[in-house]
């Protein structure tokens, strides 16, 4: 009988979890949460620690229940507000069970339990240190109250062990399936960002910049807006990496990219679309006011001393080209085509210039 109930409390503990972590999906509870997510955490364990002491489990003559569990894993992750609500729902909750001696040293008991996990978590320890420390605490809290209210030994024997197996398997049961969701949670937050993201530079990436520009297009169109866009492209960045490594042309890929970000606007769209190129979408910009912008990415590249790994500085040039929809080019699709082509020119006619379709 044991077995069948520590089965099914274990039930209602992973699936309460499981759920409450894709609920919560990136928001994981943390100490740096803000206190609505705190506070609301805190109740959610609560309710599961009431669900936990509804399903009990008979030993002999006694009840023993896992409400401890949501009580710990809820201070550790989240430290003493969510342990405080937490702790409420469970006097609240224990309160309508029953009101006595046996309830006031129950309250007694969980808010000690409380206080130890406050406590654990504050440890320089490892965090399953800081778990075990936080359910032998409980234990030991458990065996003293029950020694304070039983002494049939013959009940204490196998009950005190019991209690002590069945604490620890809930308990780290518990924190594995909370910290697999977490560890899937990071994984799928990290794929979305590389997903979109250039690893190197932090800029859009093309698959991320066709997204952006079909977007931005659609609203020029039917806005009849100006959308400019620049092509920037490294001059004789081939012999960058002939001449200093693949390494070092990835030093000079890095400050491009935050060069270009700090010479556009705050809402202009920079993004890398491979090797040694860039993009700018320019919202509501005329061809003039792009130009401008170009002039100024030059400018501060050709201004910029690039300093490599090895501590040795070295100087860059970009070509850049410019079109304009509404005014150098009719139609948004034909902006990229257009802009390519400006920059070929600029290519063509010399270098470290901007060109306009």
């Amino acid at each position: 009988m044991i077995l069948k109930e520590l089965t099914s409390n274990l039930a209602i503990l992973i699936t309460c979890l499981f759920i409450y972590s894709q609920l919560t999906n990136d928001s994981s509870l943390r100490t740096s949460s803000s206190l609505r997510k705190k506070v609301i955490a805190g109740a959610l364990a609560g309710v599961l620690s009431n669900i936990l002491m509804q399903y009990s489990m008979h030993f002999d003559q006694t009840i023993i229940d896992l409400r401890h569990i949501p009580l710990v894993l809820v201070t550790y992750y989240g430290g003493g507000i969510p342990s405080l609500v937490a702790l409420l729902f469970i006097i609240i909750g224990r309160f309508f069970i029953s009101f006595g001696e046996s309830s006031l040293l129950a309250i007694i008991f969980i808010v000690l339990i409380a206080l130890a996990a406050l406590g654990a978590r504050k440890l320089n320890r490892g965090r399953r240190v800081k778990i075990f420390l936080s359910l032998t605490a409980s234990n030991i809290l458990f065996t003293m109250l029950i020694l304070y209210l039983i002494s049939d030994t013959g009940i204490l024997l196998p009950m005190i062990p019991s209690y002590w197996i069945i604490s620890y398997i809930a308990g780290f049961s518990s924190f594995y399936v909370i910290e697999y969701a977490r560890e899937n949670q990071r994984m799928m937050i990290q794929f979305k960002a590389e997903s979109s993201t250039d690893a190197l530079t932090g800029l859009n990436n093309v698959r991320k910049f066709d997204q952006i520009f079909n977007s931005v297009s659609e609203e020029a169109r039917k806005k009849d807006e100006r959308l400019s866009f620049l092509f920037i492209d490294i001059d004789h960045f081939k012999s960058i990496n002939d001449t200093y490594g693949h390494k070092e042309g990835d030093e000079v890929l890095i400050e491009l990219g935050n060069l270009l970000k700090n010479a556009v606007r705050s809402f202009d769209i920079v993004s890398r679309n491979g090797g040694e190129e860039f993009t700018v979408i320019l919202l509501d910009c005329p061809t003039d006011r792009a130009v401008q912008i170009g002039e100024r990415i030059r400018e501060s590249v050709e201004n910029h001393s690039f300093l490599l790994t090895t501590g040795e500085t070295i100087s860059v040039t970009v070509s850049v080209g410019v079109a304009c929809y509404g005014e150098t080019t009719k139609s948004p699709e034909a902006l990229l085509n257009d802009a390519d082509e400006a920059l070929y020119e600029a290519k063509r006619t010399g270098r470290n210039k901007v060109c306009v379709a």
